[in-house]
């Protein structure tokens, strides 16, 4: 009997669609069990919000989305594109101990170091910054998160938990932010919350060769055959 799939959902905007197939490809890679991926892109949910001077990429609100189109069963995954996957996706449901929360994550507390981000947009300081760039959603739990919900509520409301009443915690190995933490080469997921390395500006940060060997295994160059090979990141 054939387990169901782990849902994963990506966070996709057309600035980063080469993190987003490296973060999938990393995934897919690596899991012991079935996965089922699916990219958060706007044209296709029931979003009419429109986008905040605040937000860095289009999915900001969108990852609010995922216990509806779950349709409130099961348990799904949400993760930031711009991140690396280092280990089997589905140890990563063994580290939700707290079965009555409605969403686990990893509780950063740090002050974000540079003024700005990738493509000079302006880096923002908020309480609870970057917890949901990665979330275990218990879906069930899950159902005041209607697309109504997510298109009128504040980013506070959402991005704070307001909407919890009980948040379960993920070690933050799960989660390592590159550039705002001390290097971790012990990091089970890879987070370049500053910046992929596919822009010139982080294109040597921590763990940037990892991420360009995942992006040439999506490339598959070493089986072109007579297509043309593009010159490799000499990282």
């Amino acid at each position: 009997m054939l387990s169901n799939p782990i849902k994963v959902f990506i966070g996709y905007d057309p600035q980063e669609t080469i993190a987003y197939h490296v973060l999938a490809n990393s995934i897919m890679r690596q899991s012991s069990k079935p996965v089922q991926i699916t990219p958060l892109m706007l044209k296709n949910l029931p979003l009419t919000r429109g986008r905040e001077v605040t937000q860095s990429t289009e999915f900001a609100f969108s990852r609010f989305l995922v216990p509806w189109l779950c349709n409130y069963e099961g348990k799904a995954i949400f993760m930031d594109c711009d991140m690396l996957c280092r280990m089997d996706i589905a140890d990563l449901f063994k580290q939700t101990t707290d079965y009555n929360a409605q969403v686990s994550v990893v509780k950063h507390n740090y002050t974000p170091i540079d003024e700005d981000k990738f493509l000079g947009n302006k880096q923002t300081r908020y309480p609870m910054k970057n917890w949901s760039s990665l979330m275990i959603f218990n879906n069930p739990k899950c159902r005041v998160l209607t697309p109504e919900i997510v298109n009128e509520a504040s980013g506070m409301y959402l991005h704070q938990f307001q909407w919890a009443d009980e948040i379960g915690e993920i070690p933050k190995a799960y989660n390592h932010l590159v550039g705002e933490y001390k290097p971790n080469p012990n990091a089970k997921i890879v987070h370049y919350t500053l910046g992929t390395p596919c822009f010139k500006k982080y294109q040597h940060c921590e763990f940037s060769k990892e991420w360009y060997d995942e992006k040439n295994m999506v490339l598959n160059y070493d089986n072109y055959g007579e297509y043309a090979k593009p010159e490799r990141h000499a990282a």
